[in-house]
């Protein structure tokens, strides 16, 4: 009955999760890979779009690298640095500047301390913790005896931070490509024509983290409802 009763809740819970984050990251390479082949009219550069958001904000004091790998790009807040893919860095796609401009977004709100963002750097260190070792705690304390119930429930625990910083992406992310696109709109980054097809990719991008999120509390919901029938 157990077997049964888990491999259920697996396919109820979980299968449809799986296929909506499949669809989002389809969707993102397909937008990505759309709008990479549609040069701006002013042929500015990823990395030279993300210093004109930076700019924008009055930041001088964050350096553009490129990076090795496609879809790499991220801000590493440590060194104060926006890393740019190989397929961002240099090109003059609407997808480039896109993404680049969403990671410059990412710099705009570390330099004004955006609470979310703030938020989840302090949840970061025990997020890692618990996405690495709340497995582990979870299937020892289901094979141990019922009284070493509270392994399981450490094990939720920790898993439940990992979660908690998955819900908080969701708001940074969000944010970020709110501030990219506002400030291509204004600085006149990319034409009236080209700005749909920026935001597209930042949209479809953004549904990848929604689908994240999802995935994590639903597979944080299954974990508690076995927890509980164990008990």
């Amino acid at each position: 009955m157990g077997i049964y009763y888990y491999d259920w809740s697996y396919i109820i819970i979980m299968i449809p999760c799986l296929i909506i984050s499949l669809v989002c990251s389809v969707r993102v390479r397909s937008a990505f890979s759309k709008y990479s082949k549609v040069e701006n009219i002013r042929h500015i550069t990823g990395a030279e779009a993300a210093r004109r958001v930076l700019s924008a904000h009055g930041i001088t004091n964050v350096t553009i690298e490129r990076v090795s790998g496609n879809m790499t790009d991220h801000f590493d807040p440590r060194a104060n640095v926006i890393r740019l893919s190989d397929s961002v860095y240099s090109k003059t796609s609407v997808a480039a500047v896109g993404v680049a401009c969403h990671e410059a977004g990412h710099a705009v709100q570390h330099a004004e301390n955006y609470f979310p963002n703030k938020l989840r750097s302090i949840i970061v260190p025990i997020a890692n913790i618990g996405s690495r070792v709340s497995w582990i705690l979870i299937i020892i304390g289901l094979i141990l005896p019922y009284r070493y119930n509270f392994v399981i429930t450490i094990g939720i625990i920790l898993f439940a931070s990992a979660v908690l910083f998955t819900v908080i992406t969701l708001p940074v992310e969000f944010n970020a490509s709110s501030r990219a696109l506002k400030t291509i709109k204004e600085c006149s980054i990319l034409t009236e024509d080209e700005y749909p097809g920026a935001k597209s990719v930042l949209v479809a991008a953004a549904m990848t983290y929604v689908a994240a999120a999802l995935t994590a509390v639903l597979q944080l919901l299954r974990i508690i409802l076995i927890a509980s029938r164990r008990r």
